[in-house]
């Protein structure tokens, strides 16, 4: 079974039907990691790449939608970046997408850019989809939100998203309330919906790739590894700290808050101290203060910062690309996995 690889038939593969892509496979839109680059690379690779809005001023997404367009410019377009004037060649460029949290202060005008710039997929999270996805879906975007249990993957069929993201507690940064594991929540949520699922939570190898197939997912999100890899923007600290984490060196925090998944240090110990002494959600707010995961994550602050990261670091050793990465999933030999 360990030498089985899933091989995704385009022509077939409800996800890749649905995205335009060559391989079921979503580079999660992650806070400060995922830029431009990482999601050109990857939807080049024959995946789906996701920008983060998540970290980004509306300005700066702009220009990283822009970059991004460019990067994935098919030869012959028009430039990606400046358009052309009436009756040129349409702009045409590879799949890519922005992931929005919906909890965004600045949504409506995030929404709107994403409108203007003619994104063609948006993943939303955190947050209801009934508002925003006709509006999304009424401009032609494709609309895929993320839930932490079957019971939201039903209200998100019901709103009209075209696929749904069921995203196990084993995932880095912020989780669902209910802690379900990825492994018993894509049965569920496959019995529940009939829309394209993706599964997400733990997913890095090749085993656990074919696994989701097997559980009854159609495509698989991936964070923590396209964190990790060359074309993150995360600092170089950060995924050198993560990529030598042992098992158990991420704790599940701040559930008065938002349960987020962290690594091991000063901070994260201190917001566990305080959760054992049962502080407020009022002293985990100042606790946690402002900018805390850019501190961690892109500044590379490994003490004092919010290192997210997904279980699964503690399989990753080396540095490679996000076509390393595709290229592993769907076959070619890799040896990202600890010896």
């Amino acid at each position: 079974m360990l030498g089985f690889t899933y091989i995704c038939d385009a022509m077939e593969n409800r996800i890749c039907k649905l995205f335009g892509i060559e391989h079921p496979i979503i580079q999660a839109g992650m806070v400060w990691c995922s830029g431009w680059r990482l999601a050109a690379a990857a939807s080049k690779a024959g995946g789906l790449g996701l920008i983060g809005a998540g970290s980004m001023h509306p300005d700066n997404l702009r220009h990283h939608i822009r970059s991004c367009k460019e990067a994935l410019r098919i030869p012959g377009s028009e430039s990606a970046a400046g358009g052309g004037n009436a009756g040129s060649p349409e702009v045409r460029f590879l799949p890519f997408g922005v992931n929005v949290p919906l909890m965004y202060p600045q949504i409506e005008e995030i929404m709107n850019i994403i409108v203007e710039e003619k994104v063609p997929i948006v993943f939303t999270s955190a947050g209801s989809p009934k508002k925003w996805t006709p509006f999304l879906k009424e401009h032609g975007i494709k609309v895929a939100h993320v839930v932490s249990s079957s019971v939201f993957a039903v209200k998100c069929e019901e709103a009209g998203v075209d696929a749904v993201v069921a995203e196990g507690f084993e995932a880095g940064g912020h989780n669902g309330r209910e802690e379900t594991t990825t492994f018993c929540l894509i049965p569920q949520v496959r019995e529940a919906i009939t829309i394209p699922l993706i599964a997400a939570g733990g997913v890095a190898s090749r085993a656990s790739y074919n696994a989701a197939f097997a559980l009854g997912a159609e495509g698989v999100q991936i964070g923590t590894r396209f964190a990790l890899c060359t074309e993150s923007s995360a600092h170089p600290a950060f995924k050198e700290r993560c990529r030598g984490l042992k098992e158990g060196e991420t704790k599940l925090l701040l559930k008065k808050l938002a349960p987020t998944r962290l690594v091991d240090n000063d901070f994260s110990m201190a917001v566990l101290e305080a959760e054992n002494r049962g502080a407020s959600a009022e002293e985990l707010t100042i606790l946690l203060g402002k900018s805390r995961a850019k501190m961690g994550i892109f500044d590379g602050n490994l003490s004092e910062g919010e290192l997210e990261i997904g279980q699964v670091a503690s399989m990753i050793r080396k540095e490679e690309s996000a076509a390393d990465i595709i290229r592993d999933l769907t076959g070619v030999p890799g040896d990202f996995l600890m010896p």
